[in-house]
């Protein structure tokens, strides 16, 4: 329907959303934020349309307010939410026990019922009246109009239910699998190296989301604490289609807090990926013309890189490359076909020369060599070890990228399976 022009259709960060959800159920006329500027939010560039039938009926304007630039979203008032809880009282309060997340329940009630609509919770099971603990109570019944209730409703895409995804239990640390040996680990063990003790950490999904298992197998696990956008704060972060909750978890934030928490750069670091990066270390994640159906929605990934003071990118240098390991050198035994480091984007999802103005630190890390941001552009620092800088990196790039003075070799022990170099006595008794 998007693709026929048959509705208008937006992709609108997530961040922003609970934003003007939340001035929708206050009555109040929208939102003022420098989020998404000179990105595909901007007007400038796309206004968030998706779609032709978008782009006439614009959702977003940039203003002018006390001698600055900002961008202006109007408040949106749903006629329904459809929400989702574990258990529901006679009286319609919601509870949340056997959740990964709150997310926003209660934004998204509040908004429907002040302005007029209908709310819809989906429960596991109902409850007596008066039995739930006032605390516990997330979504109070004054704002629920019906509910459904569904006894085998999935805790995540993937999970019928785990105690440890709702906190209930904690999973013994040598239950969570590790990564296998190949190219992503590298990639992922290098990212680990910029993590510092003490720091809260962001995490996306992708080759990033391994990051706190690379944490655990080196010994380092608590040293940071990871902080994703659905709310989980701490734990480790699950993979594939659990991604979003977390195992063993310190705490669960409403994502609309967790987003304010963001969008202000309260956090340290964020590790997240990348479809294209380009010579000015701009990032693209939200759309590939080959694949729009797939790729399109950016999630939370524009209010988190708004403000962060660091920003780590990883993924593969090109697509379809066929990679092995070797006597700890990268062995690229197959070029991949489609680049990925290129001139110009299908789409901004982050503007490097606004990140260079904003004084943030940007890290683009690959199995084949790390990349830096710089007012210059972008620029290669590290290399891994078997790659040839120029026709392995340059040559596959289709754009000039900079090269520091100071190369050097990425660290050897991440191209070796137990992450440790070996002496040369072990490599003569081999």
């Amino acid at each position: 329907m998007t693709g026929r022009n048959e509705i208008s259709a937006y992709n609108v960060p997530s961040g922003i959303i609970f934003d003007i959800l939340r001035e929708g159920a206050a009555m109040r006329p929208g939102v003022i934020t420098k989020v998404g500027l000179d990105t595909f939010v901007d007007p400038a560039q796309e206004g968030c349309a998706m779609n032709d039938a978008a782009r006439e009926k614009p959702l977003v304007r940039k203003i002018e307010f006390q001698g600055e630039e900002w961008l202006y979203f109007p408040s949106i008032r749903p006629d329904v939410a459809i929400i989702r809880a574990s258990t529901a009282d006679e009286r319609g309060n919601l509870t949340f026990e056997n959740e990964g997340a709150y997310l926003g329940a209660m934004e998204l009630a509040l908004a429907a019922h002040n302005s007029g609509g209908i709310v819809i919770a989906q429960v596991r099971s109902i409850a007596q009246a008066g039995t739930l603990r006032p605390h516990d109570v997330r979504v109070p019944g004054i704002l629920v109009d019906y509910i459904v209730e569904a006894p085998n409703q999935l805790q995540t895409t993937a999970t019928p239910y785990d105690p440890a995804i709702s906190g209930e239990v904690f999973r013994p640390l040598d239950s969570f699998t590790m990564p296998p040996f190949d190219a992503a680990k590298v990639i992922a063990r290098r990212v680990a190296q910029e993590l510092k003790p003490g720091w809260a950490v962001n995490i996306g999904f992708g080759i990033s989301a391994n990051v706190p298992r690379i944490l655990l197998e080196e010994g380092r696990h608590g040293e940071v604490t990871w902080v994703i956008e659905q709310g989980a704060v701490g734990g480790i972060p699950l993979l594939d289609f659990k991604f979003g909750c977390s195992a063993n978890a310190e705490a669960f934030v409403a994502s609309p807090h967790q987003f304010t928490y963001f969008q202000a750069g309260g956090f340290d670091i964020s590790l997240l990926s990348f479809l294209q990066i380009d010579r000015n270390g701009s990032v693209n994640v939200s759309r590939l013309s080959a694949r729009p159906h797939v790729t399109a929605g950016a999630g939370g990934f524009v209010d988190i890189t708004s403000r962060a003071r660091r920003i780590v990118f990883s993924g593969y240098f090109n697509a379809g490359a066929k990679l092995n390991i070797t006597d700890g050198k990268l062995v690229v035994e197959k070029e991949g076909k489609i680049a990925k480091i290129v001139d110009q984007l299908e789409q901004v999802s982050f503007s490097g020369p606004r990140a260079v103005e904003q004084g943030q630190e940007v890290l683009y890390v690959t199995e084949r060599c790390v990349m830096r941001l710089t007012p210059d552009g972008l620029m290669v620092t590290e290399i891994a070890p078997g790659i040839d800088l120029q026709t392995q990196v340059l040559d596959q790039a289709h754009t000039a990228l900079l090269v520091s003075p100071s190369l050097r070799i990425m660290d050897a022990a991440l191209f070796h399976p137990d992450g440790k170099v070996p002496s040369e006595n072990a490599r003569v008794a081999a």
